[in-house]
């Protein structure tokens, strides 16, 4: 899932969008190496300013923040922790609520 923080911004098409300032992972059981490494670096080249791993595996949330041409790790929200962006200000989301999604 990826975002923009303006409704006008370029990137954001009909039929697909163009890149996002945030993108939301959900780590497959099948593949959790393609989800935690191998998108991690693909959206860093791509230069997606904040990037958060949800994994179910783990029961965490983690938010990355991209420093030059790397991402750094803003926070690591376990449950009972609410998980907070750092580039949308006031953006926070309940771990637990995210993890018990059906």
């Amino acid at each position: 899932m990826g975002a923009v923080q303006d409704a006008h911004d370029p990137r954001r098409q009909n039929r697909f969008w163009l890149g996002a300032d945030l993108v939301v992972e959900v780590v497959s059981e099948d593949d959790p190496e393609r989800d935690t490494k191998v998108k991690r670096a693909d959206y860093a080249s791509a230069g997606i300013p904040e990037y958060w791993i949800v994994n179910p595996l783990e029961k965490t949330i983690t938010v990355l923040v991209l420093e030059g041409e790397m991402y750094s790790e803003h926070g690591v929200f376990r449950r009972g922790d609410r998980a907070r962006s750092k580039l949308l200000e006031g953006f926070v989301v309940s771990v637990d609520e995210v993890l018990d999604a059906e």
